[in-house]
């Protein structure tokens, strides 16, 4: 079994999830006593949310890239990192050391093929939504039509994740926001919703949407448990 490097952190609610879920789902693969072989780097969101508001992202890279290193060295064999919206430095974490970056975009994209979907809806950040290293990644490599919300529901839906969800805060009526908006996605064709922020799997579940959803955490995590064991 591979030794797995979290980079945690952004939010830890959502890190908290990702070691949840990447032991749970070693123990269902192998049974017995079994969980994951793991080390985590936790860094500090409000560091990394400043630098983000500022457009400090060379700066937000180097921190991530000191992360990588400190995995590599603790004996990581390849590297998770822990939310969507940091994908954006991915190219930091590779040029920072020699192990492989696991790309969460990677993972979703080939589940979404697996699913024979083609237009798929995005929420995630405004990062995430408005910039291309996301969802041009899934539009090169995967051929997906990504759609995203229009400029007054990517606010909300971007701050309803900083200011409630990244505090751990589920609120019902931030649930029936993300549900009216993915309800708008399907009435415009959307085959499914990439759930593309790693806080957002905490607020909205299968059963709350007619369409299916592409959990970003659940699939970042069922990846890291298939590069672990081969």
């Amino acid at each position: 079994m591979k030794t797995i490097g979290l980079i945690g952190g952004m939010s830890w609610e959502s890190s908290a999830e990702y070691y949840r879920l990447i032991n749970q789902g070693m123990k269902a693969r192998l049974g017995a006593h079994n969980n994951a072989k793991s080390l985590m780097v936790t860094v500090n969101f409000q560091e990394i949310e400043e630098m983000q508001r500022a457009g400090h992202w060379d700066a937000a890279g180097n921190l991530l890239a000191t992360a990588s290193r400190q995995l590599e060295a603790g004996g990581a064999d390849f590297i998770v990192l822990c939310t969507n919206t940091m994908h954006k430095m991915a190219a930091a974490i590779d040029d920072a050391v020699t192990i492989p970056l696991l790309h969460i975009a990677d993972a979703t994209g080939a589940a979404i093929q697996r699913a024979g979907i083609k237009r798929v809806a995005l929420l995630g950040t405004g990062f995430t939504m408005e910039q291309d290293f996301y969802k041009g990644r899934l539009k090169e490599k995967f051929g997906l039509d990504v759609m995203i919300p229009d400029e007054a529901d990517r606010r909300r839906v971007h701050t309803i994740i900083y200011d409630e969800l990244c505090h751990g805060r589920i609120r019902e009526s931030d649930r029936k926001e993300y549900q009216r908006i993915i309800a708008g996605f399907q009435a415009s064709g959307a085959e499914g919703v990439i759930l593309g922020c790693t806080e957002i799997m905490l607020l909205i579940k299968a059963g709350d949407v007619s369409l299916p959803i592409f959990d970003t955490t659940q699939l970042h995590c069922d990846a890291a448990i298939e590069m672990a064991l081969n």
